[in-house]
């Protein structure tokens, strides 16, 4: 690097390579609007204030802020590899994610993590990995490869590596289990991200103690204000199921707020498009009444200052010019998109191309018997049954009587529970858990998805084991994917070749695509408190997220940490 160089243009007597020109600047460290100009040298701001360039872009006194930083997000989850999710969330005024690959890992392994860095090369989106700790999630489910110590050792020289992903089995923490601690303590060093709904007091307390510094998982108020007394960071998310920015919002003060950030955790491709992405969360909390630079310090310097990313979060000497222009600032809406100086968004259309090479380790990963079987025995009609809460992905453990026939759980049309089904699809081990939901009013039909957190095996949820059967049967063909059968017939679905989770196909594709299934599975009579089915169905599966669960292995009860019978009066098995 030429010093005197740098120098010179920061002191204003050469031009630099770039000046945006008559700037609003967002000032996040002292929380007041400049005006001026910004000097741009490699990619990296030189100057704040009266400056000349070889380039001028004349800002016209639109205001700029430092690019949207997402604190806690699966790439997975927009089912686009990280090429095609920059597509859509760069033009948004996201410029840094935080991603955790846990969702690939649990397919493919540490050939998963190597591949969204891997393809998070070159694009214009700083992509920074925390490496999953809980891989699988539990021991009570069958994923496809597990990450060890010594899987998260090799990552820990790459350079975009910087912590440790959601530490998920809290129980496994607080009682001292020494496989996590291993884990934790070999990245005590750097982040170490939380996911502990609902603890607090002493659990909180020796969680923290562990090591833990972040928490995505708080919906309430009380623990929201728990964690940040105890040091820790915490992020309001809003995702397509999960949102919790609203309610979170009510407990910030000006004491306090230095220690919240914002994350979308999981968000799909069409609610990133209609909605925004971190920029939706901020416009949340303009609208809540919080102040336009404090919502945007919640989206930069906060985010920044969580990771240790120094050279992100603000407008200011030595930092990275990765800036939004916006007009309004009541709703901000990205106009302009800069990304280390150049412009890569505008308008809300990317203006750059990425695509992602695809090895063979992270494909064909789809393995079912031809006989599946998705008969429930019972012996009584009191049952357990899994009941979906709005807006959430925890759900209730419900007591209900069903219709049994020849000691089988028969569908009753009159009645909202519909039958669901886990089904391993990594290994061969022909374990299929079967149990009941309610809440979710699809009717003469099925759904099914090799997207079911975090094991990923093929769930499905129908009104007949007919059409169960026939979306089974188009998954193994696809190799993953989402599939939709209405009265026995195959009527949409989506490829998702990459491990079963993520596809190659543009972004257009993908957004077009479940929206048409979307809309045909609200026309069959999808539960309106239920806006999308598609990740309602995938939570349906992670055992690590109150109350009832189902995984290939069976009900599982998160209270209790364990497989439960679904027949209420059948005795728990230790």
């Amino acid at each position: 690097m030429d010093y005197q160089k740098i120098m010179k243009i920061a002191r204003g007597e050469i031009k630099a390579e770039l000046v945006l020109k008559n700037a609003n600047i967002i000032n996040v460290y002292s929380g007041d609007i400049e005006t001026g100009d910004i000097a741009i040298e490699n990619g990296t701001i030189v100057g704040i204030g009266s400056y000349h360039g070889k380039i001028e872009h004349d800002i016209n006194h639109k205001y700029v802020a430092p690019g949207f930083i997402d604190g806690h997000v699966h790439i997975e989850s927009s089912m686009l590899t990280p090429p095609g999710f920059s597509k859509i969330v760069v033009p948004k005024g996201t410029t840094t994610v935080i991603a955790d690959p846990h969702e690939i890992a649990n397919v493919c392994g540490s050939k998963g993590i190597e591949f969204m860095l891997s393809s998070s090369d070159n694009i214009p989106l700083n992509v920074y990995m925390m490496i999953p700790s809980c891989v699988p999630a539990t021991k009570d489910e069958n994923n496809g490869l597990t990450i060890t110590v010594n899987d998260i050792q090799s990552f820990m020289n790459h350079p975009r590596v910087i912590g440790l992903g959601e530490v998920m089995d809290y129980p496994s923490v607080i009682y001292g289990e020494e496989d996590i601690h291993k884990k934790i303590e070999l990245m005590k060093e750097r982040k170490i991200d939380g996911h502990a709904p609902d603890i607090m007091g002493n659990d909180l307390n020796a969680y923290i103690a562990a090591g833990v510094q972040t928490d995505h998982e708080c919906s309430m108020v009380e623990s929201m204000i728990a964690r940040i007394k105890r040091g820790m960071y915490v992020h309001l998310r809003e995702g397509s199921q999960t949102r919790n920015t609203n309610a979170l919002l009510k407990g910030l003060n000006k004491d306090n707020i230095n220690r919240v950030l914002f994350c979308t955790d999981d968000k799909h491709p069409f609610d990133i498009k209609e909605e925004g992405h971190i920029n939706f969360n901020v416009n949340l909390a303009i609208k809540s009444g919080i102040s336009a630079i404090d919502a945007i310090k919640m989206a930069t310097l906060n985010a920044a200052n969580c990771y240790g990313l120094s050279h992100l979060g603000g407008i200011a000497p030595n930092k990275q010019a990765d800036l939004i222009v916006f007009s309004d600032l009541s709703q901000i809406e990205p106009e302009t998109v800069y990304y280390k100086g150049n412009i890569v968004a505008e308008n809300g259309k990317p203006l750059f191309e990425a695509s992602a090479n695809i090895p063979k380790s992270v494909t064909n990963t789809v393995h079912l018997e031809d006989d599946l079987s998705f008969d429930l025995y019972l012996n009584s009609p009191k049952v357990r049954v899994i009941g979906l809460i709005h807006n959430n992905i925890t759900t209730h453990e419900l007591i209900r009587e069903v219709k049994v026939e020849n000691k089988k759980f028969v569908y009753d049309k009159d009645k909202d529970i519909l039958k669901l089904a886990v089904i391993e699809r990594h290994h061969h081990t022909k374990n299929i858990g079967i149990g009941l939901v309610e809440g979710f009013g699809l009717k003469n039909g099925a759904l099914a998805m090799t997207i079911a957190h975090d094991s990923h095996n093929l769930i499905i949820v129908g009104s007949s084991d007919y059409d169960m059967k026939i979306a089974a049967k188009k998954i193994q063909e696809i190799q993953g994917g989402i599939v939709l059968v209405q009265n026995g017939v195959v009527s949409e679905y989506l490829e998702l070749e990459v491990g079963g989770i993520m596809t190659t196909h543009s972004e257009l594709i993908v957004e077009e695509t479940l929206l048409k299934m979307k809309t045909k599975i609200q026309r069959m009579g999808l539960n309106p408190d239920v806006d999308d089915p598609f990740i309602s169905l995938a939570f349906l599966a992670l055992p690590v997220i109150p109350k009832l669960k189902l995984t290939d292995r069976g009900l599982f009860d998160v209270d209790l940490f364990k497989i439960v019978p679904i027949e209420v009066n059948k005795k728990v098995k230790n």
